[in-house]
Order: structure tokens, then sequence, then C-alpha cells
């Protein structure tokens, strides 16, 4: 299947000169969808996962589906002061501007294995923030996963200590 048809260009957004990769195309679609989930679950069935950590707000569409289908825990990262209880934070770049986000601490155990998931790998900020903090609480990456990776941008570089997934490559 063809998933870049499904996933909207949208031209200078959030600011001008961004193409914006939009997967709400994608999702609202169920043969799109579905095949993205079988793409991620082909990938990881076999990989002992304790947890997805999975960055809000549209990495947790394909977390949560992911981990229901692996049979493992969900962990949100959010950004900053969404999160009710105790806290890590980091404070990241953007393709755009800089970004803090929050994950709780009781979100991992000491040496669980940890795949952190995302729908787009565009300069990488978001995911080494994420990765770094699930180092903090003591868990083991095992890979990022993303629907999409642009390719174009530094992401790949920006992750080069972990081992990335993703469906589709612009």
């Amino acid at each position: 299947m063809d998933i870049k048809k499904y996933i909207r260009d949208v031209p200078d957004f959030p600011q001008k000169g961004v193409m914006f990769r939009d997967i709400t195309t994608l999702i609202k679609e169920p043969k799109a969808f579905h095949y993205v989930i079988d793409a991620l679950l082909e990938k990881y069935r076999n990989v002992k996962i304790d947890k997805i950590v999975s960055v809000e707000a549209r990495g947790y569409i394909f977390g949560g589906a992911l981990a229901y289908n692996l049979g493992c825990g969900l962990v949100p990262v959010r950004k900053q002061g969404k999160l009710p209880a105790e806290t890590i934070r980091l404070e990241y770049d953007l393709e755009y501007g800089k970004n803090v986000i929050e994950i709780h601490k009781d979100g991992i155990k000491k040496g669980e294995r940890i795949l952190t998931l995302d729908d787009v790998l565009a300069t990488g900020g978001t995911m080494l923030a994420t990765c770094k903090m699930v180092e903090m609480l003591g868990g083991i990456v095992i890979g990022c996963a993303f629907v999409a990776n642009l390719t174009y941008l530094p992401g790949t570089k920006t992750l080069k200590e972990y081992k990335i997934f993703s469906v589709v490559e612009y």
C-alpha cells in the first residue's frame, strides 16, 4: 500500500517554510490505518517490549493500538504541565522552535525494555528528549518507531545512537 497518498501535505504550517505531514487523513481511512498498525506489529511482534512510550498527541493513536496488540503497557509523554503526578522534564529543539516535554517518574521501572513511538520523525528533538527521559528513569530504549521519517531533515542523524524504524520515508 502506498501510505504517502493517505498523508496530507500542508505547506507553511505551523510556520512559513515548513511542510507539515498530516497523518489525520491516514487514520480516517480504515485500510490505511490498519496497514500502518500491522506494519509496526510485524516489525515488533517478536521483540521483548515491556512498554511503549508514546509522544503527544498523534503518537498516542499509534502507540495505543500497537501496545494493545503487543500486550504491553503504554506510557504517555506530554507537554509541560499536562501530567498530574510527579514528572521529569526536558527541553528540546523543534524544527520551528523549542518545547518542553514530561513523563511520569513512575512510568518506567529500571531495566524495562522500551519502544518509543511517534507519528513523524523530523529533526528528532522530541524523540531524543523522550529517549533521554526513558534512560533517566532506568529504561532501556530498544528502538524508535515512526509512521513517517522525513529523511530530508536531520532526525535520523539526531537519533543515530538508536535503532529507527518507519513505515514510510520521505
